[in-house]
């Protein structure tokens, strides 16, 4: 693998506070000023939506790579995100994304073990260590019962 990937992407304004979001072989999408501001819409999403999935995301992903790699079972990974806006020194800026990620793990296997393999991932998602806003993360391990 290479260690230098590009992605690339197009947004075109359309209307009003609206815009069309596309890349290359990937699905087009909506995107707009927020509601909270003059112009803004309800219903699309925004860059303060993208910004925070885009660490929620990461987080999947990361765990993905690391659950395989150490071997972990498990039946299910969601995960809810809150990114704060806040203005900072007369400036508006993410400065908060809070992670809830739930992992349902496979019986016989061990919360500690399931709690570390989240822990690493959040530790090594490429989205934290690329932005300024502090990540946190608050798990939940369920276990799967055996029956």
């Amino acid at each position: 693998m290479s260690d230098t990937h590009t992605y690339s992407t197009s947004v075109e304004w359309t209307r009003q506070k609206r815009a069309a979001l596309s890349s290359a072989f990937l699905p087009t999408i909506e995107v707009a000023t927020p509601p909270q501001f003059p112009g803004g819409h309800e219903g699309i999403w925004s860059p303060e939506h993208l910004y925070t999935a885009a660490a929620e995301v990461c987080l999947m992903t990361t765990f993905l790579s690391v659950a395989d790699h150490s071997n972990l079972k498990f039946e299910k990974f969601t995960c809810k995100a809150t990114g704060t806006l806040a203005k900072q020194d007369g400036k508006w800026m993410m400065t908060e994304v809070h992670l809830f990620p739930e992992l349902t793990l496979s019986p016989g296997e061990k919360e500690e073990r399931g709690l570390k393999v989240l822990e690493k991932a959040e530790k090594a998602c490429l989205i934290s260590h690329s932005v300024k806003s502090e990540i946190k993360m608050t798990p939940t391990i369920l276990q799967l019962e055996l029956h």
